[in-house]
Formats: C-alpha cells, structure tokens, sequence
C-alpha cells in the first residue's frame, strides 16, 4: 500500500486540498521545518532514543507533536501540517510508536485522531499507544524536570478540575473532583457575560487571559463572593456558585452604572479581581486540604513533597502565586510546567507515550479493540477517605500584590 493511502481519507480530503497543499510545500516556513524535523530525527536515532509522534483531537483545538525520550521537541504543529511535513520527508519509519488521545473528551474530537491513527499504524506497523487526556496532563511535568513518583497533581482547566495522587505512570489516587463546572469555563463564561471582547485589547483574547490582565488593574476585594463548599470537608470542588455570584453582580453593577448593548461596566477591572481571587482561594483551601491527607496518610516522601499543577488554568500567574503561598506554608515543592505545556497540546501525548513505551505499559496488543471513550475516570477514586478524616486547618491569607 502506498503512502497515498493516508490523503486518501474523507478527513485528510478536506484539508488537504490542492491549492492548500501546494500554498505549504511552497513556502518558505514548510520548507524550513521539513529540513528541521528531517535533520532532528537523524540525530536522534543515530543516539537511539524512541521518537513518538502524539496526536491530541479531544475538544475542538487539534494538535500533534515528535518528542524524543530526552524531552526534546523534534516538531510540533497543527495537527494535519505536521503530518503534512512528516508525510513529505518519509519520517514514519524512525519514528518508535505512535500515541494518541481516546479517552476522555468529545466523542467525534476523539474519533478523528483514532481513525486517522489507526490508519497510520497499519500502514506503518508501528506499536500504537492509547492516551488518557488527563494522566498526560499529570505527568508532563516531569518533560520539563525530574519530579520522581509519588506526587500530589492538581488538574486545572477548562473541562476539568481533579485532585490526585500519582504513585506511577498508570496509577493514579483521586482525591477530588470538581461538581459542576471546571474554572477555566467559569472564566470564560464571566469573560463573555462582561463582554471582554468588545474592549479593543482582549478581542482575540481568551477569557482567563483576559480576566487575569484586567485584574491586575483591580480591587480583588471589592467585591464579595462566598466560600463554596465550606460545610465539607472533602477536596471537592465547586465553581457553579461563584459564576453565578458574579452574574448577580454584574447585572446589578449594569444597573446602577446605566450599561446598555455593548458598552462594558467601567469598574470592569474590580469584578475580575474579584472574582479571579474568589477563584484562586476556593482551590487553595480544597488543595490544602488534599496536602494534610497526604502527610496524615504518609502517601507522598517527606523529604520529597511535591505538588505539580498543570492543565490551561496552570497558566494563571495569580493562581500560581496563592499555590505557592500555600505551598511555603506546607513545606511542599510547587512545579508548574511551562505555559506551553499546560494547554491541550501533542507534546504531553507524545510525551506520555514516550513514559509508556519505556516501561512497556499501555501499548495496544490489539489495534481493532482500542475505542474512545467519551468519560474515563482518573484512577481510583479515594475522595471518601478525605471526607471520612473530616479534616480540619486554619485558612491561610492569599495576599498577592498585583504587577
């Protein structure tokens, strides 16, 4: 079968049409990365280190990365250009497997990096690897530095929030999860609701971004939001109350200043302050907790206590500070990969394959019974032995100066 095969799909029909692919292969950028992907993997393989190719397709963004077993990022793209340039320079055969994202996500996001990788593995009869989205966000930051097992995670981002323990790279220990909505959709539906995108500067801005820029112009304490979850002593999450405080707020602030149509409320920075502290103390207190259970339980070393945030949320810089307030109060170690790494990406799924494929866990032994898996829990669920220690502590202050 020729290599034809893989432009031959209904998928790759739609993005790879003539004028699109003429337009790459004759630019001046495609050329350079075709060079450059070509010259990375010969070296590498003359040192003899696996290369995985991750493909990411489980929300709407698609993404696809070459990593070697060195945390070096060979390429990385756009899903379908990478693939273009690796197409066009015969790279399949160096690389060692190929891993990509089945669980858990957007059921057709999913299908699409699953049909196209198959294809390509029974075309390549290279090992495939299925990926758990969330345990490559766990263990990406042990890509950027050596974070040994155990450690503590948090996941923090648009459609999650999960506390867990990750003694190994297949096992995992919840602590907690969020109820209803993750932080990262909290923003953006209060960066929406503000209407942050009629503001010349954040209209090609993502909400969190814009709410974290606008608050560091802000009063986070003007404005009053409640503590969710403040009865029980667990390390869930709850972020739906705090969303709708804030609504309440700005419809009452719209009201009192005269805001019609598109004009935006002129204390706009205050409510993102504001709300952005109520979020970031509503995870610290969650996220001490899970670190006391951890020391009662004697789960993590305690000469080697780390906390690893990661996920779109991890970019948060004020989020980060009151992480590592808590932290220094804890005696823990914060790691935070860098921002690159914390969004949805190829990267954590190539290198997620590449800690699989090195101890030889999680490749697939039969290609046709791998499936999606729209929701997929994260290890084994222990929250109820939090909630069952009813632990209590005294609240640390998060005071953080704005830049």
């Amino acid at each position: 079968m020729q290599r034809a095969v893989y432009v031959t799909s209904v998928l790759l029909n739609r993005i790879f049409m003539y004028e699109y692919s003429r337009n790459i292969l004759n630019s001046n950028v495609c050329y350079k990365q075709v060079s450059n992907l070509w010259r990375r993997l010969y070296y590498t393989n003359k040192q003899s280190l696996p290369v995985i190719l991750g493909i990411e397709t489980s929300c709407d963004d698609t993404g696809a990365a070459v990593v070697d077993a060195d945390g070096n990022i060979l390429g990385m793209e756009e899903l379908y250009h990478l693939l273009l340039v690796i197409y066009i320079t015969s790279t399949y055969k160096d690389l060692s497997a190929i891993a990509t994202t089945v669980k858990p996500g957007l059921p057709l996001s999913l299908v699409v990096g699953l049909k196209y990788s198959k294809q390509l593995v029974k075309e390549t009869a290279k090992p495939f690897i299925p990926i758990h989205h969330m345990e490559a966000h766990a263990l990406t930051a042990r890509m950027a530095q050596n974070v040994e097992f155990p450690f503590l995670v948090l996941l923090v981002s648009g459609g999650h929030c999960q506390l867990a323990i990750v003694r190994n790279i297949d096992n995992f220990l919840l602590l907690g999860s969020t109820l209803d909505d993750a932080p990262g959709e909290a923003f953006d539906k209060i960066a929406r609701r503000l209407k942050l995108r009629n503001i010349p500067a954040f209209s090609t801005v993502g909400g969190g971004q814009a709410i974290e820029t606008l608050a560091k112009e802000g009063n986070s304490h003007a404005f009053n939001f409640p503590t969710p979850l403040s009865k029980y002593r667990d390390c869930n999450f709850s972020f739906s109350g705090l969303k709708f405080r804030a609504y309440k707020i700005i419809t009452e602030e719209e009201k009192k200043h005269d805001i019609i149509a598109d004009l935006v409320l002129p204390n706009v920075a205050d409510i993102c302050a504001s709300f952005q502290h109520a979020v970031a103390n509503h995870i610290v207190k969650r996220v001490h907790r899970a670190l006391l259970f951890c020391e009662l339980k004697e789960l993590l070393p305690m000469n080697n206590k780390v906390l690893v945030v990661s996920g779109g949320v991890a970019c948060n810089n004020y989020i980060r500070a009151a992480l590592k307030l808590l932290c220094d109060h804890m005696d823990f170690e914060l790691v935070c990969p860098p921002p690159k790494l914390c969004t949805d990406n190829g990267i954590m799924i190539a290198w997620n394959g590449i800690e699989r494929y090195r101890a030889g866990i999680g490749i697939a032994e039969n290609l046709d019974e791998v499936d999606i898996q729209a929701k997929c829990p994260l290890g084994k669920d222990i929250s109820t032995s939090v909630e069952e220690l009813s632990i209590k502590f005294r609240n640390i202050k998060i005071r953080i100066p704005q830049n």
